[in-house]
C-alpha cells in the first residue's frame, strides 16, 4: 500500500472564503426594498418613483464624478450608489423638492462616502448623514408628509409620532399603520412591507437577525415602561417613524456596524436606548437617525470590547506583588 502523502497549505488570510461580492450583496439590498417602493407607490403616487430615480441617478453620478476627480477607480458597478439612494429617498416625503433630494444626495455619497475613502471605509452610514442635513436645512419641509392616496384619516390631522408625543393616541388603527395608511417618510410607513424585505434579506444571509431584532427589542422594553404597560403604546411606537426601516436597512450596514454577535448585540441595545431617550424626553418625536449615527461613531469602541482575542494570543503577565 503506497503511503498517503499529504501537503499543508500555507497561504495568506483570508482563510474563509464566499463567494458573495459586494455587487451580489447590494443587489439583495435592492431586491429587499422593492417591496416598500411598490407600497410607497401604492400609498403616495407615481412621485414616489420620480423621487427614487431623482435620488438614485444623483448618487450614482456623484460617485462617478467624485471618483474621476479624485482619480480613482470607479464603483459604480458595485451598486452601493444605488442602495444609498434609495435609502435617502425613503427617508424623505414624497412631496420633497427633488433638488432638496439632490443636496442630500450630495452629502451622503460625496462627504459621507467619498470623502473617506468610499465604500468600506466611510464610518457613518451615507443615507442617515443626507436626511440629518435635510432635517437641519429644511425642517417644514421635511415634515411635510403628502396625504395617503387611500386613507381615511385626513392630512391635517397629526403625525402618529407628533400624537404620541403629545401624550395622545394616534387616530390611525394599528392595521392602518402596519398597511402604511398614514403620513410619514416614503420608505418608512409600510411596516408589511419593511418586513417582507427583512426577511429576504435574513434567507439570503445578507444580515443576521440580531441588530434589528435587538433594536426593536430594546425600545419596545423602554416603551412598555414608559406607556405603564400599555401594548398599543408600544405597538404604536414601535410603527411609528423611522424605527423598522432604521433597524433593518441602516443599522445593519457592514462598514458601520460591529463585526462579532455581542458586538452586534451591544451596538443595537444602544441604537435602541438613545431612540427611546430621544422620543421620550428629547425635543424631536423621531429619534432614529441620530441614534445609529451616535452608534456608529462608536463602533471601534465596541469592537475593541467585544471582538475576542485571536486563537494562540498570549495571556499577559501579572507583574509580581510589590514591584
Amino acid at each position: 500500500m503506497s503511503e498517503l502523502k499529504q501537503k499543508l497549505t500555507v497561504s495568506a488570510s483570508p482563510h474563509f472564503r464566499s463567494r458573495q461580492t459586494s455587487s451580489g450583496i447590494m443587489l439583495d439590498v435592492i431586491i429587499a426594498l422593492i417591496p416598500s417602493l411598490v407600497a410607497a407607490y401604492i400609498i403616495f403616487g407615481v412621485r414616489t418613483l420620480i423621487l427614487s430615480a431623482v435620488s438614485v441617478i444623483s448618487c450614482v453620478a456623484f460617485e462617478y464624478v467624485c471618483r474621476r476627480v479624485m482619480k480613482r477607480h470607479n464603483t459604480i458597478s458595485d451598486l452601493s450608489a444605488v442602495v444609498t439612494g434609495l435609502l435617502v429617498a425613503f427617508n424623505v416625503p414624497a412631496t420633497l423638492p427633488l433638488w432638496m433630494v439632490i443636496i442630500g444626495d450630495f452629502f451622503a455619497i460625496v462627504i459621507a462616502k467619498q470623502f473617506f475613502g468610499g465604500i468600506g471605509q466611510n464610518f457613518v452610514n451615507p443615507a442617515l448623514i443626507g436626511r440629518i442635513v435635510l432635517m437641519s436645512s429644511f425642517p417644514s419641509k421635511m415634515g411635510s408628509y403628502p396625504e395617503p392616496l387611500v386613507s381615511t384619516i385626513p392630512l391635517t390631522s397629526a403625525t402618529p409620532l407628533a400624537s404620541l408625543k403629545s401624550g395622545a393616541m394616534p387616530e390611525q388603527s394599528l392595521l392602518g399603520m402596519f398597511l402604511g395608511l398614514r403620513g410619514g417618510a416614503l420608505g418608512e410607513v409600510c411596516i408589511a412591507a419593511l418586513i417582507i424585505g427583512f426577511i429576504y434579506l435574513l434567507v439570503r444571509r445578507v444580515i443576521s437577525w440580531h441588530i434589528p431584532v435587538f433594536y426593536i427589542g430594546t425600545v419596545a422594553v423602554i416603551m412598555l415602561i414608559a406607556g405603564k404597560g400599555n401594548f398599543e403604546y408600544v405597538l404604536y411606537e414601535l410603527m411609528a417613524g423611522g424605527l423598522v426601516l432604521g433597524a433593518v436597512f441602516m443599522a445593519t450596514d457592514y462598514t458601520t456596524s460591529p463585526v462579532s454577535t455581542r458586538g452586534k448585540i451591544l451596538y443595537a441595545v444602544g441604537c435602541g436606548l438613545l431612540t427611546s431617550l430621544i422620543r421620550v424626553f428629547g425635543n424631536l418625536p423621531e429619534g432614529v437617525s441620530f441614534s445609529i449615527i451616535i452608534m456608529n461613531i462608536l463602533v471601534p469602541l465596541i469592537e475593541h470590547i467585544t471582538t475576542p482575542k485571536p486563537f494562540g494570543t498570549p495571556k499577559k503577565v501579572k507583574e509580581a506583588e510589590g514591584k
